[in-house]
């Protein structure tokens, strides 16, 4: 058995088992990934509010009915032309309905 195992370290190369320069490289950029993300996080997190109370954020007002949630279809053209009465013009008397242009 002894000369199984002789034969078997003969066979196999010196670098077989160590890590090579390629993995060290590896090694040491994961490591800079990792400061870089601790670093990112560390500033997100210090951005965040002490507290999240209701006086922080705005007041949320509930409608007394669904046809308040909906906006009035037209309602910016009414109003625009209520501001503007000069721009609604009334039918030419010199045009007949029957005509084509």
């Amino acid at each position: 058995m002894s000369d199984l195992l002789i034969l078997a370290a003969e066979q196999q190369p010196e670098d077989v088992g160590k890590a090579g320069p390629l993995g060290l490289l590896l090694t040491v950029l994961l490591g800079i990934a990792i400061l870089l993300l601790v670093k990112s996080m560390s500033r997100h997190l210090k951005r965040i509010p002490a507290s999240f109370d209701a006086s922080d954020q705005p007041q949320v007002v509930v409608p007394d009915s669904p046809a308040e949630l909906v906006e009035q279809p037209g309602q910016q053209l009414l109003d625009q032309l209520r501001r503007a009465p000069r721009a609604i013009e009334p039918p030419r008397a010199d045009r007949r309905p029957d005509d084509g242009a």
